[in-house]
């Protein structure tokens, strides 16, 4: 039996499928545009998926929403007016919310980014992935260092105060020298955060059928201690596995899925986390993940592709997943407020992470420590087996 004492914080997430080309590397539920993307026909779809959605989240205020992908700049600014103008008609959204919109170098046009700022869009995260035409090449994307550069500086000049770059380490190739090199290229654009992570292989990838020659795991390692070195010496905290940001700007949306907040999930694949109070349960949700298929379901129960009613035994393992990534950890008082199950649900695993130095626990903070974040993986298992 869960007991929520009141409802986690709720985030809105949207998704728009399509890129100009899929990358190599990417498995995420993105696709190709064959001809043009379909925007009025999609907005529609997301809308009435949204409608459908309401019951669920009834008297709630939405604190973040992200808009992402795909690359959801392929969108032209009309279609995104239309989309926000639906979303806020239909819900309560925040004054003052965190709005993220992605996008790609490829994408970036001055005129677009100052209309997308004046619709309300108050964060961009811009994937720029590295500054070397090379690696850029190897991974298959559609801009260079060039086009990199200048979406950077458009998002400053259309007025975005808060940016984010994404940037990847240990690719194809790749020498520790252009690793810090990207990294003293992003520092020097002035984002308020920057994502810095390791390229990895996944399933149902290109590189996974025919995988690229990667840096060893002593280079990627080396790689990864002189950015996180760079970025500390530059004012860029790390908060998170693999996010540091300038002080008050770490991303208010992320933050609150790491806390196991609730999100609604709306478009093609997208994801959800429901707490409900008067059932006492929390619900993952997924929509149709085929962009066609969610269009033509969107706003009936066909739409809803997989949900799932969890249980005691899955909410220690969830709950950890997310907060373990936070460098801080998380206040023990959140375990109970965002799980309605009490922290004594964990506790022998948590004594094994302490007395094996991957934890450290006071009164009112359980945090990783630098070993724990490090072997985050072996970390987690421990919640899986309990």
């Amino acid at each position: 039996m869960f007991q929520f004492a009141a409802l986690p914080p709720l985030s809105l997430y949207v998704h728009l499928p399509w890129c100009v080309r899929k990358c190599p590397y990417c498995d995420f539920n993105s696709h190709a545009v064959k001809n043009t993307v379909p925007e009025a026909a999609y907005v529609d779809a997301v809308l009435r998926d949204l409608e459908h959605d309401l019951p669920r989240i009834w008297g709630r205020r939405v604190m973040s929403v992200f808009i992402g992908g795909g690359t959801p700049s392929l969108f032209s600014p009309e279609a995104l007016d239309q989309l926000l103008s639906g979303l806020r008609a239909r819900l309560s959204i925040h004054a003052d919310a965190e709005i993220t919109l992605e996008a790609n170098p490829g994408t970036a046009e001055q005129e677009k980014f100052c209309e997308y700022r004046a619709l309300g869009i108050n964060r961009l995260s811009i994937g720029v992935q590295s500054f070397h035409d090379n690696a850029l090449q190897a991974l298959g994307r559609i801009h260079g260092r060039g086009e990199a550069i200048r979406a950077a500086e458009i998002a400053h000049a259309a007025g975005f105060d808060n940016f984010n770059l994404d940037l990847m380490f240990a690719l194809p190739n790749q020498t520790p020298t252009q690793a810090a090199d990207d990294v003293a290229i992003a520092i020097d654009l002035e984002p308020t955060h920057i994502s810095y992570y390791q390229l990895t292989v996944e399933p149902n990838t290109p590189f996974y059928g025919q995988p690229p020659v990667l840096p060893n795991n002593d280079l990627a390692w080396q790689m990864q201690q002189t950015g996180q070195q760079q970025l500390a010496e530059a004012g860029y905290a790390q908060y998170e596995v693999s996010a540091y940001a300038k002080a008050k700007y770490q991303c208010a949306h992320n933050v609150n899925y790491w806390q196991f907040g609730d999100y609604l999930g709306l478009g093609a694949g997208a994801h959800a986390k429901i707490t409900d109070a008067s059932q006492q349960t929390i619900t993952r949700l997924a929509k149709q993940r085929q962009p066609q298929a969610f269009m033509d379901t969107a706003g009936t129960a066909q739409g809803i592709q997989s949900e799932r009613v969890l249980t005691r035994k899955d909410i220690g393992l969830e709950f950890m997943m997310n907060a373990l990534r936070l460098n801080a950890g998380f206040e023990s008082a959140l375990f109970p407020a965002h799980t309605g199950q009490q922290l004594s649900l964990i506790n022998k695993p948590l004594c094994i992470a302490e007395e094996t130095g991957l934890l450290e626990r006071t009164v009112k903070q359980i945090r990783p420590t630098e070993k724990g974040h490090r072997f985050l993986d072996d970390l987690l298992m421990l919640f899986v087996e309990n």
